[in-house]
This record gives C-alpha cells, structure tokens and sequence, in this order.
C-alpha cells in the first residue's frame, strides 16, 4: 500500500506552490477559457488521447501529428513511440467536453511540468483546424497533492468515472465523447481485453481483490460524491 512520503513529512503541495516530487502522486486538471468546450468532434478527442501516448517518453521528435478527419484511425506523418522511459506514470484520465482530469505520478524530476508542456501543443493543434487564435485553456493547468492512500484511490475513481459526476454530462442527449471507447480509462480498468494500455494502474488494482471488487468500490464512491454535489 502507498503512503506519501512528503506526508509523512509534513509537505504540504497544492496548486503548484511548491515542485513536484519524484514518486509522489498528483491531480491534474483543466477547463476550456470560459468554460467553453475543448473536444468539438471525435477526432479532437483520437488526438489528445494519442498525445497521451507520444508525448510520455523523456525523448520525443518534435513532429506534431495530426489526425485524420476522415478516419479516427488514421495520423497523418506519425510515428510509434519508442520504448523509452517516461515522464510521468498515468494513472487515470478522463476527457469532458469542456474539461479534463488526469492522475499522475511524478518518476523523473520535471516529468510533470514537461508532460503538460507537450500537451499544450493541443492548442496549436485546435487553433489550426478551426481557424481561431489565441488560449484555449482557462490558465495554467491546476494540481492537487494527493496526500494519502485513501485519498489515491478516492481520486482514481473519481477521475476514471467523471463523466458521470456531471449531470450536465450525463443526461439523456448522448454526447459524441461517450461514443468514445476511451474518452476515459476506465474501460482498461474493468476490461481485460481492453488495447489502449495507457495507464500504469498496478498501484490501484493491486489493492483489490480483482478488477470486479475495484468497479464496486469505484461506482459507491462516485455515488457518494454525486449525492453530496446534488443534495440541495
């Protein structure tokens, strides 16, 4: 079982005020410059989730890649990544309309900060194809320390079933990103036979019994969050 070390500590890390920390887990999250959505077709969503995979490796080729608005399964000019080491180790993720979530573990000094980095190339990437300029994110990416290993696995679940803590996105009119097998990683974690391998998710999984027990325990939790936001 994980216990933080800077907890144990007394280090405190919130909002970036203090770096991060090698071997130490984080929420990362953002939202579309007033609140507007940051995924407008599938395609956008096949691109920031190859990002993902492309730009966590220490080395990497400037390219950038572009997916091919005819076919999701298709990238213009990409390569596939080489076995290098990471950034960062992902946790979980999940990708909303107008926002998305990560769960990261720092595993190279800057890891973080570089990953993040690289992702932002999303901008010019959306800039391009709707012909538009300037910011697309609300500011620079948030992050929370996660403190405890209670606190790991609340934030797992939470991160890996957002879309359905959003009313807003989890109503009757179907969204084009929940026709997305991976808008979030929760499909590698109930699926076994699941191909997009993207998360290193021993460090959750390890603590149940198997897949089915984490479900259970993941679903209760987004439930609790969901009738806490809602009961007024």
């Amino acid at each position: 079982m994980w216990v933080s070390g800077a907890h144990q500590q007394g280090i405190m890390l919130f909002m970036r005020k203090v770096p991060f920390v090698v071997g130490e887990f984080f929420h990362i999250f953002n939202r579309g410059v007033d609140k507007r959505d940051i995924f407008s077709d599938k395609y956008d969503a096949f691109r920031f989730i190859q990002s993902l995979k492309e730009f966590n490796r220490i080395e990497t080729g400037n390219d950038i890649f572009f997916v091919d608005r005819n076919k999701e399964d298709k990238i213009s000019g990409r390569r596939e990544p080489t076995k290098n080491k990471k950034l960062v180790n992902i946790i979980c993720y999940c990708l909303n309309p107008n926002h998305f979530h990560f769960l990261l573990e720092e595993i190279e000094d800057g890891g973080i900060s570089e990953f993040m980095k690289r992702l932002g190339g999303y901008v010019l990437y959306f800039n391009e194809k709707y012909k538009r300029s300037g910011t697309l994110f609300q500011g620079r990416f948030k992050a929370v320390h996660i403190e405890s290993n209670e606190q790991l696995l609340h934030v797992s679940a939470y991160v890996n079933l957002n879309n359905k803590v959003h009313k807003k996105f989890d109503g009757t009119k179907k969204h084009f990103l929940d026709l997305i097998p991976n808008r979030s990683s929760w499909n590698e974690y109930i699926k076994k036979d699941n191909k997009f391998k993207i998360c290193g998710k021993d460090i959750i999984l390890g603590q149940f019994k198997n897949s089915k027990d984490y479900e259970k325990f993941a679903e209760e939790t987004i439930e609790g969050i969901k009738e806490k936001r809602y009961e007024d």
